[in-house]
């Protein structure tokens, strides 16, 4: 089998933006707002993005994307690939080589131990690891001298470029985690709060919820980065104080997610203390429908496997969900140009992007309406509820706290109470909703709602890993400290097929057909209701240099190159 992914492309070697500075430090301190604040810095302890995009300042992979989702090495010498003999013939063998010198904030040598033990600490027995689908098939990790690491799969992979690549797997160091594997993930808290990282900063302090407060690595491996000596990665409020305190204030240099409507945005950037920044990759909004119980009643066999839920166990019932909303409309009012309607949770790239599904682009409140009747869902006593069974067609809608959202929240609960669907609103604050905690009954992992809404993305151009979320074995449960991305606790055997297959498929082609058919496989059975692909969209000040807004990757990917440009 030959080697065929068109993903990568030639494994050019990165080149850093010329530096405008000279002296690491010398241009002072910088200030990152993320409204919805970090929870950790430990990147394998949650699956939002504002911790694995506050990890990134310290923790770093083997080989990351770049702004054209290119893969460039970053601890690795090169990409390897089947041309340069870094990938065996056979595709069950990734070899990856560790730049020479490199060495932890800590002053410690990195070495392909420390790699092995990633691997080790996110598939250890009895840990709640978020990003484990990135070591699907992975069987053994070998270290035959202290800059080479060998991955070994069970399977032959195309596509071997999962573990230790993009913001999602950095590597760890196997001295500080040693003692915090399973179990005792969650529970290693100054571990977690302050990882020893490669990256451009350390952790000086760390505030869950709060704040993280950095300085630059003595030891990073450019002697002239990062430029800025102190920076502060500020959280809470929400994305309208984040946006003002960049376009209008000028008090911080960074603002992540604005997740704001257009004329506001415009407003903002009108005062001219900045600059909005945005672009399209493969964020989607979307509602998440629960296919278990979360009923408090049932304990801690709540919104898991061994209670179906009584309502949302329909498939018409969910589709009338997703018939009845006007997707055009909710661009309008959260997105403008920044934002389309989508029916599909893989909105790209283009060659991923399934049109089986484009019939929810067209809203549909009679058709919903119909639906439900005929599903026995009748409003028989005359409140504008549909009942079936002696059970109310009731349910509880869960977001994050969020201007758009709640605008979004109260738009598409007017379009259900339309069809006869009593809804229930929700919000809960940001930095809780995606913290992760699984000591919190408000995450979204645990799910104690009917529906929820958020959007979430992946790393890269190759969407194995993140079809994968959806595997069976991925749903959060007690069992994985509430740690997973089937975020729905959808389970299909012949899904899970599909997962296997692509990662065994090397032709893009037949890549892309694999993942259109888990993608209409979701959408179809309506587990997942898609409603907006989202450009991403961010702020800076006009005298923050460096920036380049990367979709395919973490946001702050090359905070090393930023520096203070002159006005």
């Amino acid at each position: 089998m030959k080697f065929r992914t068109a993903l990568l492309g030639a494994a050019a070697a990165f080149a850093f933006t010329p530096a405008a500075f000279a002296e690491r430090g010398a241009d002072g301190h910088v200030n990152i707002i993320y409204w919805q604040a970090p929870s950790t810095m430990n990147p394998y302890l949650s699956g939002g993005t504002k911790e694995l995009e506050a990890a990134s300042l310290v923790l770093e992979p083997l080989a990351r994307y770049d702004e054209g989702g290119n893969m460039v090495p970053f601890l690795a010498e090169s990409v390897p690939t089947v041309e340069n003999g870094g990938v065996s013939e056979d595709l069950t063998q990734i070899t990856w080589k560790l730049k020479e010198g490199l060495k932890w904030s800590d002053g410690k040598p990195l070495t392909s131990e420390d790699v092995k033990f990633t691997w080790e600490y996110c598939t250890s027995e009895g840990g709640g690891c978020s990003q484990s689908e990135k070591y699907n098939d992975v069987v053994a990790v070998e270290t035959p001298d202290d800059l080479t690491v060998v991955v070994k799969f069970g399977v032959p992979k195309p596509f071997p470029y999962g573990p230790f690549v993009g913001a999602q797997a950095p590597i760890i160091q196997k001295a500080q985690f040693e003692n915090c594997v399973g179990e005792a993930m969650a529970s290693c808290t100054e571990e977690n709060f302050a990882p020893i990282g490669t990256g451009p900063f350390v952790v000086d302090e760390f505030k869950t919820n709060d704040v993280a407060s950095l300085s630059a690595n003595p030891n990073y491996r450019d002697p002239a980065k990062p430029a800025f000596a102190t920076a502060t990665l500020k959280g809470g409020g929400d994305a309208a104080a984040a946006g003002r305190a960049v376009l209008e204030t000028g008090e911080f240099d960074y603002a992540w997610n604005l997740q704001l409507s257009p004329d506001v945005l415009s407003d903002m950037e009108s005062k001219g203390q900045g600059k909005v920044v945005s672009a399209f990759g493969t964020l989607v909004e979307r509602i998440m429908v629960n296919m278990t119980d979360p009923d408090p009643a049932l304990g801690e066999e709540r919104a898991t496997a061994a209670h179906p839920h009584p309502i949302l166990s329909d498939k018409a019932v969910r589709q009338a969900l997703s018939m009845a909303i006007d997707r055009d409309l909710l661009v309008e009012i959260g997105y403008g140009t920044a934002g389309r309607a989508t029916c599909n949770v893989l909105p790209a790239p283009e060659i991923y992007a399934s049109t089986a599904n484009d019939a929810c682009l067209t809203q549909d409140i009679e058709g919903a309406k119909a639906l439900l009747e005929e599903a026995g869902w009748v409003d028989s006593d005359g409140d504008g509820i549909r009942e079936k069974d002696g059970k109310d067609l009731a349910l509880l809608f869960q977001s994050s706290t969020n201007a758009v959202r709640q605008d979004f929240q109260a738009i598409i609960k007017q379009w259900w109470t339309e069809i006869g669907v009593e809804t229930e609103l929700r919000n809960i604050d940001s930095s809780v909703f995606f913290g992760g905690d699984a000591g919190s009954p408000d995450t979204f992992q645990k799910f104690y709602a009917d529906v929820e809404m958020y959007a979430n993305n992946f790393d890269g151009t190759d969407p194995e890993a993140y079809m994968a979320n959806w595997a069976c074995e991925q749903a959060p449960r007690p069992e994985t400290q509430w740690q997973g991305n089937n975020m729905p606790r959808f389970c299909s055997e012949e899904y899970d097929a599909l997962i296997a297959e692509m990662a065994g498929t090397g032709d893009i082609n037949k890549r892309a057909e694999l993942a259109k058919a888990m993608n209409d496989m979701l959408m179809q059975e309506y587990v997942i209701i898609p409603l907006v692909d989202r450009g991403r969209v961010s702020a800076h000040s006009n005298t923050l240099g460096g920036v380049i807004l990367n979709t395919w990757d973490s946001e702050l990917w090359n905070a090393a190159d930023w520096y203070r440009a002159e006005m």
